[in-house]
C-alpha cells in the first residue's frame, strides 16, 4: 500500500505534477494507492493552485483506465467534501465501482478508544475519572457536526488529561506508584468544552500554583 495526499502527488511548476503522479501510481502497481482527504486535488475554493490537483487527477484517471485492474485506488476524506470531489471531473465517479461511509462511533465505543489509548501510555484511570470521561465524550458526541474528528478528538481530550496529570504530579513531587501512572477526577475535570467550538478546549487556568 502506496498512501499520499496532495503534496505526494502535485508539484509546484506545470509539468511535473503528472511526472509526480506517475511516480506514486508505479509505486502502487500490484497493490493500492490510497490518496487521503483527495477533495483538496480540485480546484474548488483554491483558486489557480488547484490547476495542478486537476493536472494530478487527469494523470491518475489515465493511468486507472490504461492499467485498469492491476492497482487499486481508495480515495478519502469527509463525506460532503468527496461528493464535491467526485462531482469536479466527469470520469471520476464512473472510476469508483463503491462507496463506503464509516459511521462516527457512538459515546460508549469513544470511551473504550480513550481507555485504549490510556493503557498504550501506561496510565490506569480511576473510576470517577472513568465517568468523568464518559460525560465528556457524551458532549462531544450530541454537538458533533460533520467534521466530528471521532478517535482524534478523543486523542486530544486523552492528551490533555496526560498534562493534567503530569502536572499534578510534578507539582505533588510524587514518585511512588501507582500514583504517578493514575489518571484522577482532577486530571480530567480541569477543561470543559463549548458546545459552539468542539474542536477547542475552553480551559480553566492549570499550573503549579493552581
Amino acid at each position: 500500500m502506496v498512501e499520499t495526499d496532495r503534496q505526494g502527488l502535485v508539484a509546484g511548476f506545470v509539468g511535473q505534477t503528472a511526472i509526480k503522479t506517475a511516480e506514486r501510481v508505479d509505486e502502487a502497481m500490484g497493490g493500492v494507492l490510497f490518496i487521503d482527504e483527495a477533495y483538496a486535488l480540485t480546484s474548488t475554493g483554491r483558486g489557480s493552485h488547484g490547476d495542478f490537483g486537476d493536472e494530478a487527477i487527469q494523470t491518475m484517471l489515465k493511468r486507472m483506465e490504461d492499467h485498469r485492474g492491476e492497482f487499486f485506488v481508495f480515495v478519502a476524506g469527509y463525506p460532503e467534501n468527496m461528493d464535491n470531489f467526485l462531482k469536479a471531473n466527469p470520469g471520476l465517479a464512473s472510476r469508483f465501482d463503491k462507496v463506503l461511509r464509516f459511521e462516527d462511533y457512538e459515546p460508549e465505543e469513544l470511551l473504550e478508544i480513550a481507555l485504549y489509548m490510556f493503557q498504550q501510555e501506561h496510565y490506569r484511570v480511576e473510576e470517577d475519572a472513568r465517568e468523568q470521561l464518559g460525560k465528556d465524550l457524551a458532549f462531544l458526541h450530541e454537538f458533533r457536526d460533520k467534521y466530528f474528528g471521532n478517535a482524534r478528538s478523543v486523542r486530544q481530550v486523552v492528551l490533555e488529561a496526560i498534562k493534567n496529570q503530569n502536572l499534578r504530579v510534578a507539582a505533588a513531587k510524587l514518585k511512588e506508584e501507582p500514583e504517578v501512572h493514575t489518571i484522577m477526577l482532577d486530571d480530567v475535570a480541569t477543561f470543559t468544552f463549548d458546545k459552539d467550538k468542539l474542536n477547542l478546549f475552553v480551559r480553566r487556568g492549570i499550573g503549579f500554583g493552581k
